[in-house]
């Protein structure tokens, strides 16, 4: 389903941020040309998150590049920067992660590109937005998880501030400029107009955050206070929280602790009989779950709480969640392959549009690729020795 079909996107952006956004135009079809230097491309073709390679690349730049097309181009010669010019005066979106300053620097900003063509939609995010004391800064997500108090927001009360184990603040971010460049383009297609998108990561992961931030900024701006016992969440009442079994874990959620006290046999839960305590002694309840909880395996509590419509679920792992007859019937495995034939198992595109899945089997371009079929393609003078060999 080619939603986005006859869309051009010109795509400078590296790694993580920007990429996911292309990743999901060119999921609902867009054209997505990556312009990469022909020594090295990409960073994140050797930015390994994992000691996997795949054709001696990372597995999340095939991850996160599927169904994109390559164009190596030095921006600092004249004669390729001319060439990106040409490709820019007919696309319908440009967009790049560059710190604040690189296009200008370049030649390749807001306002040069609009000259170009005055209807692009120019998109762009940063780490910590345009200005002030932090814009310079890099734009990590580790290090954005750690500023914004996501990290501290996470663990037990004496734990350690603990990160995500992915990178949300990436994804976020480029969750939230795929919105940002779709409605620019809904209202150029109304009237003709193009526009600047901008977004930082900094404001992407407040905004994450929003449910927390709000309840912070209500309530006299005191700290939420963590669970010191399996802490979930810092403003819901017990039992929120994962807790240790006999032999796993088990995730409960918000609910009744009268009846889950008489669901689990837990007889020390009879005496919170006023659902005020379930937070103000929340510790103290939570530590009376985790200690019985312990005497039982996570499938025989399953077996008593979900009959009693009970809000929980097994703390599972990836080997085990592919096993899962639920997880099977979302079909959410794809097979890309790559030019050379290499078949490369990932996830699909998550939206589906009349019932109908996106998908898309072309995996991630080797680097260059494609500079000739598109140099032949938009009619780009004067031509550029391809980087593949």
């Amino acid at each position: 389903m080619q939603l986005l079909q006859e869309i051009l996107v010109v795509d400078f952006s590296q790694f993580l941020s920007g990429p996911s956004a292309s990743l999901r135009l060119a999921d609902m079809g867009a054209e997505v040309i990556k312009i990469e230097r022909p020594d090295g491309g990409d960073i994140c073709r050797q930015l390994y998150v994992s000691d996997v390679k795949i054709e001696g690349e990372s597995t999340i730049f095939h991850a996160i590049n599927r169904n994109k097309k390559s164009l190596a181009a030095d921006l600092k010669n004249p004669r390729d920067l001319e060439k990106i010019k040409e490709l820019i005066r007919q696309a319908d979106v440009v967009m790049h992660n560059f710190r604040p300053g690189v296009m200008e620097r370049i030649g390749l900003d807001y306002a040069t590109v609009r000259q170009l063509n005055p209807s692009v939609v120019y998109a762009e995010v940063n780490g910590y937005g345009e200005e002030g004391p932090w814009k310079d800064l890099p734009g990590q997500d580790l290090l954005l998880q750690a500023v914004s108090g996501l990290a501290w927001l996470s663990n037990d009360q004496q734990r350690p501030p603990t990160p995500m184990g992915v990178a949300v603040v990436d994804i976020m971010a480029g969750t939230h400029l795929t919105q940002g460049i779709l409605t620019a383009l809904y209202r150029r297609g109304v009237s003709g107009e193009g526009g600047l998108v901008q977004v930082s990561m900094f404001e992407s992961i407040l905004d994450f955050q929003f449910e927390v931030l709000t309840c912070h900024y209500n309530d006299g701006h005191e700290l939420p206070v963590r669970s010191a016992v399996n802490s979930g969440h810092a403003y819901i009442a017990a039992p929120y929280g994962i807790y240790r079994t006999a032999d796993g874990y088990l995730a409960l959620a918000m609910g009744n602790i009268l009846v889950l006290g008489e669901l689990l046999g837990c007889t020390p839960l009879a005496a919170f009989t006023d659902s005020r305590d379930w937070f103000s002694k929340r510790d103290t309840i939570k530590q009376l779950l985790a200690d019985h909880l312990q005497t039982g395996t996570t499938a025989a509590w399953l077996t008593i709480l979900e009959k009693a419509d009970i809000w929980c679920a097994p703390v599972i792992n990836y080997d085990e969640l592919v096993k899962q007859e639920g997880y099977k019937l979302l079909e959410m495995e794809i097979t890309v392959q790559t030019s050379n034939g290499l078949a490369i198992r990932t996830t699909r595109c998550p939206i589906r549009v009349d019932g109908m899945r996106l998908t898309a089997t072309q995996g991630a371009p080797m680097l260059g690729e494609h500079t000739d079929e598109i140099e032949h393609q938009y009619g780009l003078t004067p031509k550029l020795q391809s980087a593949v060999k």
